[in-house]
């Protein structure tokens, strides 16, 4: 029984002195990759770091952490970041956000982010780089709002991307439930009164195919640019409004897509009286264009549903044969 109660001590003494000195170490790692954005010339600040999780658990507290990337115009900062992880392995990331306010700036815009149990979950693969082979970002309700109002809010969002056996593909999924834009957003939309306040379904299943790896040197250099998108399912359904895509994309090193992406959109005429009063679409073409959708929605037996596809080529869209405007390009900053 003595041996035994020392053993245990011996073993107790070991984890303690290992987990102190890895807890150094993560402590050690984030206050270097802070100092190293600096010498490239980042704003990277927080005020202080903690540590707790004792014995099973590493947990970091970063305390008023600032970032700001002068090369893309794009800061973020908050009250505090956690850093959770497994005390045997760092490889498998909790990030937990504040409760509070959190601002997101590109250049001279900010937008306020407000979360409830917000937390982002990393799988990363062993070795230096930190591959990253999942990852999962989940809420309760969020907002997002700037200095003129609320832009959008829900009372859920789950984001997930999982590599495939292709080391640069990812699966990506993404669902908000209850997704309510602001007044903003519905005066851009031109949304009638007639529309619900949330979208009954908001969500998107894609596989995107990247240039490079997502590791370290993903945030601290240069993202990975999206090169093929393969979209499963895009499908949104706003009141009497529902869209439907599907379809694949090519995206050049310039970040502009060619493809085709299958529509099919229900009650088209009133999405098609929205655009015109977003200003989207000229009055003097509306009747032209109608009378052409008409015909292609009269196939499907249905003349409220329409079936057709955008055509992306040469840095142009166009909705069947109707061209309609430049291609967005495609590219993470």
């Amino acid at each position: 029984m003595l041996r035994l109660v020392k053993v245990l001590l011996g073993a107790s003494l070991l984890w303690s002195l290992y987990w102190l000195a890895a807890g150094w170490g993560l402590r050690n790692s984030i206050s270097t990759w802070f100092a190293e954005q600096q010498r490239q010339g980042w704003q990277a600040e927080y005020s202080s770091l903690g540590s707790g999780g004792f014995p099973t658990h590493h947990t970091t507290r970063i305390t008023s952490p600032t970032l700001a990337d002068p090369g893309t115009g794009t800061a973020w900062r908050a009250d505090w970041l956690e850093v959770d992880s497994p005390a045997i392995w760092p490889g498998r990331q909790t990030l937990r956000f504040a409760p509070t306010p959190q601002r997101l700036s590109y250049f001279d815009q900010t937008a306020v982010i407000e979360t409830a149990n917000m937390q982002a979950q990393l799988h990363l693969e062993p070795g230096l780089a930190l591959t990253l082979e999942a990852f999962a970002l989940s809420s309760d309700h969020w907002r997002i709002s700037t200095d003129d109002g609320s832009l959008v809010d829900a009372t859920s969002m789950q984001l997930g991307m999982v590599r495939t056996s292709s080391p640069l593909t990812y699966r990506v999924d993404f669902v908000a439930t209850e997704f309510t834009p602001g007044p903003n957003l519905r005066h851009l939309f031109a949304a009638t009164d007639a529309l619900p306040s949330s979208f009954e379904t908001l969500g998107l299943d894609m596989e995107v195919t990247f240039d490079t790896s997502w590791n370290r040197s993903a945030l601290e250099l240069r993202r990975p640019q999206p090169r093929h998108i393969n979209l499963k399912l895009a499908d949104a359904h706003w009141g009497a409004l529902r869209l439907k895509a599907t379809g694949e994309l090519q995206v050049d090193e310039r970040g502009s897509p060619t493809g085709v992406i299958a529509l099919k959109i229900e009650n088209w005429r009133e999405m098609l009286s929205m655009a015109e009063q977003a200003g989207a679409l000229p009055a003097s073409a509306r009747d032209g264009i109608e009378r052409v959708l008409a015909l292609f929605s009269g196939f499907g037996g249905n003349s409220g549903d329409l079936d057709t596809q955008l055509t992306i080529r040469d840095g142009y869209v166009s909705l069947g044969p109707i061209p309609i405007g430049t291609a967005p390009r495609l590219i993470l900053r």
